[in-house]
């Protein structure tokens, strides 16, 4: 085991499970672009592929730190290159809510981010996936508003 690991309560090590709601036209397509060209960044990421980031529900990603999520990234187009017009300005202001929401219920900040990526930086997409680890991992397996976990 690599030395400097996060570690579980009982010792173990653990790594952060993250899932990512990437706008299809830009995120997405930067993710693809990061993959593509290589860089590396850590596997902890499932993304989900939607239309648009102004799509993604905050219910769906109370549910996916419900049921064992560690951190959610929710990544669009940025601010005026939405092919929905104003998709990303409505993802922008749902997570400004569910940000408060999530602090006011106890849900540590860093366990949410909201990112604005095209689909030419994929280096950015590595940098973003980089940081929300680090921080998703730094905060530690959550305790509030997770089900019975089954890993």
């Amino acid at each position: 085991m690599a030395p400097g690991r996060a570690r579980d309560e009982t010792g173990e090590a653990w790594e952060p499970r993250i899932v990512a709601f990437l706008c299809n036209w830009c995120s997405y397509a930067g993710a693809d672009l990061a993959g593509t060209s290589r860089m590396q960044y850590p596997p902890n990421v499932r993304i989900v592929r939607v239309p648009c980031s102004g799509r993604v529900d905050p219910l769906l990603i109370l549910k996916c730190l419900q049921q064992g999520a560690d951190g959610v990234l929710v990544s669009g187009c940025h601010p005026g290159d939405c092919h929905y017009i104003a998709g990303n300005y409505l993802a922008r202001r749902k997570f400004a809510l569910l940000a408060d929401l999530l602090h006011f219920v106890g849900i540590e900040r860093g366990r949410v981010h909201f990112s604005w990526v095209s689909a030419a930086e994929g280096e950015k997409f590595a940098d973003v996936v980089r940081r929300v680890t680090e921080s998703v991992k730094a905060l530690g397996k959550p305790t509030r508003l997770v089900k019975e976990r089954q890993r």
